[in-house]
């Protein structure tokens, strides 16, 4: 069973992130940008939030502003769930499906590591799986 320091490793430690301070529409601007569905947000290195896609259509929508006018910190979810380098990659997917939530920062003696998507997990999970059909149908005909 594959870990989270393994999807890392083969993806990179790039984090997208911008502070609480910005606005929504920086976020989304540099979402758009990176294609990715989501930036943290980091104030003084620190991890506070995180702003999504779903952030955006949910909560956005709420304010009689426009979204160059909202700062992050009105807007983003705060303290993020995160997980380790060694959590599985099955704990991932049960955590996000549990908690209905698309990325995880990833943390090490308290400094941010990494981030993974319910993108990165799914392929992990897919792969694993294609290995195991790959070296059943080997053991099943005899060959090697």
């Amino acid at each position: 069973m594959n870990k989270v320091h393994n999807i890392l490793r083969i993806k990179g430690n790039a984090v997208w992130s911008v502070p609480s301070s910005a606005t929504a529409l920086d976020a989304v601007k540099l979402m758009a940008e990176k294609n990715i569905g989501g930036v943290l947000v980091i104030d003084d290195g620190t991890l506070v939030g995180i702003f999504t896609e779903r952030d955006f259509a949910n909560k956005i929508g709420c304010f009689e502003k426009s979204p160059q006018e909202i700062k992050l910190s009105e807007v983003m979810t705060p303290n993020p769930i995160t997980v380790t380098p060694d959590n599985s990659i099955n704990d991932c997917m049960a955590l996000m499906t549990d908690r209905h939530i698309r990325h995880l920062p990833v943390m090490e003696d308290g400094k941010l590591v990494g981030v993974i998507s319910i993108g990165d997990v799914v392929k992990d999970l897919i792969e694993e799986l294609q290995f195991m059909v790959t070296q059943l149908e080997k053991y099943i005909t005899g060959r090697r």
